[in-house]
């Protein structure tokens, strides 16, 4: 199934100083990519057949453990993380029939996200790395959460704009090309998905907080609160979702514990979808790039799909969205964006250390 090549060298053993030998990636092969995630609270593996198919793929939440601290404690993640990693990975292939000698290219997320979780990520993946003989590729989380785009819509082509919205990010990102992207804007303060879990804290909706006001503001009326929509005529493409936050606060102490919780809700999503989409339409004028995607947990978020689609048809630019199992964090990217890198000609080798500030835009 996956290659069996000669070797190159990949450095040298710090114990003995021989060689380290990495098979190298015949053409013309199918290649099977192992994708290691673990740049925050959720382990994650997968196996890829090169740029498409996915083999199998697993993950492991942290939500259970987080959750009463109402958001993620990079240590409790890092130790999770080690105690998880190697037996999700031992069911991986059992699921899937794969052997270590079929795995022909390990793709790990090296940045950004929690320090101690990267550690636990690259390390594992160099270790299987030099005892498995199979070459590494380091890979951006935010390029692989572009990637879960191009994989779930193989008829997306460049250039394309993308809104990267989670717990950590809120970017406008145009990909021109694979590899080749620029930064449009960006948050000025804390990000979208951040914004979701301390109002759902507010409201007593627990972690994560982005589902959880989903949830709550069915049947609510996002009209019912007039929260703001901060630099709305900006005319920049940049964000900040602090003052919604305190926005919420405020309301919530006039209300004095008789909270119509349906409706707050409703008006904070609405508040937060309109934000993001006020800046994402200025890019889209501003680049006449007619392609478009959303990714990232919140583009998970239902209101925002479909204000997003309902854009698209007004304004007439297509929209693409991934898969809601593809917008949380995922190996499955992971192994798509490290697989179009390592096909490009970048490479890794085992003196690979996370960057948890990695940034790839220009």
């Amino acid at each position: 199934m996956g290659p069996a090549a000669p070797a190159e060298a990949a450095g040298t053993d710090p114990d003995t100083g021989a060689p380290i030998r990495i098979r190298t990636v015949r053409s013309g092969v199918s290649l099977l990519t192992l994708g290691i995630e673990t740049s925050c609270d959720d382990t994650a593996l997968a196996i890829l057949e090169d740029n498409s198919r996915v083999v199998g793929d697993v993950i492991s939440s942290q939500i259970a453990d987080h959750s009463p601290f109402g958001g993620v404690v990079p240590e409790l993640a890092s130790r999770k993380h080690q105690e998880t990693l190697l037996p999700l990975l031992r069911t991986l292939l059992a699921e899937t029939g794969v052997s270590p000698g079929d795995i022909g290219l390990i793709a790990v997320t090296a940045g950004p996200g929690l320090m101690g979780s990267l550690l636990v990520g690259v390390m594992s993946a160099k270790a299987l790395a030099q005892g498995w003989g199979t070459p590494i590729i380091a890979v951006n989380h935010l390029e692989g959460h572009l990637y879960a785009n191009i994989l779930s819509h193989p008829e997306l082509r460049h250039p394309f704009l993308c809104l990267i919205v989670s717990g950590g990010h809120t970017e406008v990102v145009l990909a021109r090309d694979h590899g080749e992207y620029s930064l449009l804007g960006a948050t000025r303060d804390d990000a979208a998905g951040e914004a979701y879990d301390k109002a759902s804290k507010m409201l007593g909706l627990g972690y994560p907080g982005g589902p959880a006001i989903e949830r709550a503001a069915a049947g609510g009326n996002p009209d019912a609160f007039a929260f703001p929509v901060a630099m709305k005529d900006s005319g920049e493409v940049e964000f900040s979702f602090s003052g919604v936050k305190t926005s919420l606060r405020t309301a919530l102490l006039k209300m004095n514990g008789e909270i119509p919780l349906p409706d707050v809700c409703a008006s904070f999503q609405r508040a937060v979808t309109e934000s993001l989409l006020i800046k994402f339409e200025i890019a889209v004028e501003r680049t006449k790039v007619d392609r478009v995607t959303l990714s990232g947990g919140v583009a998970a978020n239902a209101e925002l799909r479909r204000a997003l689609t309902e854009l698209g048809r007004r304004k007439g630019f297509e929209v693409f969205l991934p898969p809601r199992k593809y917008c949380t964090d995922n190996a499955i990217m992971i192994a798509a964006a490290g697989y179009a890198s390592y096909s490009r000609g970048s490479r890794s080798d085992l003196s690979l250390t996370p960057d948890p500030s990695w940034k790839i835009w220009t």
